[in-house]
């Protein structure tokens, strides 16, 4: 009888302990996402800044130049709010949703691409960059046809 009740106090106390964890994890997650607004306000206030500027100065020839840049910052804000995202999909059903991550880090490496100076790498780093695409590529497929099957 003393032993079930000791399992009984132990797993109350256990139970308590997890509790106090997952409000941590909320927090932690609110808090993230509140910081997350605050960047992509600023990022949008940096683009705009930079819109504004490079666009209404920058010698024609140098367009193209400015236009890559511009598509950068333009995929940083996507991105952040592709983090904010799986934030707030953790944050309301309390589990990191692996395809959300897998299309946030393709849109990251498809910006590295984008953004890229084909003068200034090498042969290696753009063959990293494609074996990285595909399995990301591989990676969202399997997930994908995973979460179709289960939800037959």
């Amino acid at each position: 009888m003393k032993k079930l009740l000791r399992a009984i106090v132990g797993a109350t106390k256990d139970e308590n302990f997890m509790h106090i964890i997952e409000n941590v994890e909320v927090l932690v997650s609110k808090v993230l996402s509140i910081f997350m607004v605050v960047v992509i306000l600023v990022a949008i206030g940096d683009l705009a800044i930079f819109i504004f500027k490079e666009l209404l100065t920058a010698p024609y020839a140098k367009f193209n130049t400015t236009l890559y840049k511009i598509f950068g910052l333009f995929l940083n804000i996507l991105i952040a709010l592709e983090i904010l995202e799986n934030i707030t999909a953790y944050l309301r059903k309390h589990v990191f949703q692996v395809e959300l991550v897998i299309v946030t880090s393709l849109i990251a490496v498809a910006r590295k691409i984008i953004i890229l100076d084909l003068e200034k790498v090498s042969g290696i780093d753009i063959i990293g960059l494609g074996i990285a695409i595909l399995a990301l590529s591989i990676s969202y497929l399997i997930i994908r046809l995973s979460n179709d099957k289960n939800n037959r």
